[in-house]
């Protein structure tokens, strides 16, 4: 039998969620040589690397990437044992990795961790932000225990589970051509500039199928974030797929409007899921989060 014990477990899943061995030392408020002995040893014990040492850095291998979420699902589940022996089955305590995808991380971020965080005080959340397709590869990863994210575009390796509707708006500035037009068609769209999110964003996706319904645009201005977009957009750059969460107080400041564009429905709702990687083991922390969030 190996007798892996529960802080070597520790440095070993902190290494790789800090990056490096060092980070994850002052996060478990070890010495770094007292760290790395315990990884050190860890790795005799199963009697081979966890990580390639390639100048000076730590790479996890793919014997590490197979024990990592066996890894955390032991410290999980001692943590539990703990919490049960004490009598304090109810006190949740630890960490949360939880990942969202831009317009939910900015714009949803109070929606979807509010009631959870009131419940669950003690328990530390790393919130990590970036666009759909980043986000599902990290939590593929296991550097996320849970995403939030749009789209249907989705590795086969993650169980979706529904949790809101999104509502999108084409949106222009107020003094663009199509916002004085009534009655807007497709043609109306012919030589129009576009402002777009970057390959990867759910929105981009969404953007792309909208403008295979449009004439060719005479130009697209491309950027990374949907606040961006908006000043963009604002200053006359162009017009913008845009979630209406996002767009709410530009359009009522008068900064923006939204074309009517009921042609382009079927585009201009998504739904909003949380992600989990398929069969993954779901600890207390997971799921009372579920728990506060799904209801």
């Amino acid at each position: 039998m190996i007798n892996i014990s529960p802080r070597q477990l520790q440095v070993f899943v902190e290494t790789v969620a800090a990056g490096s061995l060092r980070a994850a030392a002052e996060r478990l408020h070890l010495t770094q040589p007292a760290a790395s002995m315990a990884l050190t040893e860890m790795e005799r014990l199963l009697g081979g690397p966890l990580f390639d040492r390639v100048r000076g850095r730590l790479r996890l291998n793919a014997r590490g990437h197979e024990l990592l979420p066996l890894a955390r699902e032991l410290l999980e589940r001692h943590a539990e044992f703990a919490r049960a022996a004490a009598g304090a089955g109810g006190a949740l305590a630890g960490e949360l990795r939880i990942g969202t995808s831009n317009t939910v991380g900015n714009y949803r971020v109070g929606e979807l961790l509010g009631g959870f965080v009131q419940a669950a005080p003690e328990v530390a959340i790393r919130l990590r932000v970036g666009n759909t397709d980043d986000i599902a590869r990290a939590l593929l990863a296991h550097e996320l225990d849970v995403a939030c994210v749009e789209g249907t575009a989705l590795p086969s390796g993650l169980e979706v589970l529904p949790w809101r509707d999104d509502a999108l708006l084409v949106c222009a500035p107020p003094g663009h051509p199509l916002a004085r037009r009534r009655g807007l068609k497709e043609a109306d769209f012919a030589d129009a500039a576009w402002v777009i999110r970057e390959p990867g964003s759910a929105t981009r996706l969404l953007t792309e199928q909208v403008l295979g319904r449009l004439p060719p645009p005479r130009g697209r201005l491309e950027l990374s974030q949907t606040e961006a977009i908006k000043q963009a957009v604002a200053a006359g750059l162009g017009i913008a797929l845009l979630p209406e969460v996002a767009v709410r107080d530009a359009l009522a400041a008068g900064c923006l409007c939204a074309l009517r564009t009921p042609f382009l429905q079927p585009f201009l709702h998504r739904r909003l899921s949380l992600l989990l990687p398929r069969g993954s083991y779901r600890g207390g922390l997971l799921e009372a989060f579920l728990r506060a969030t799904i209801a």
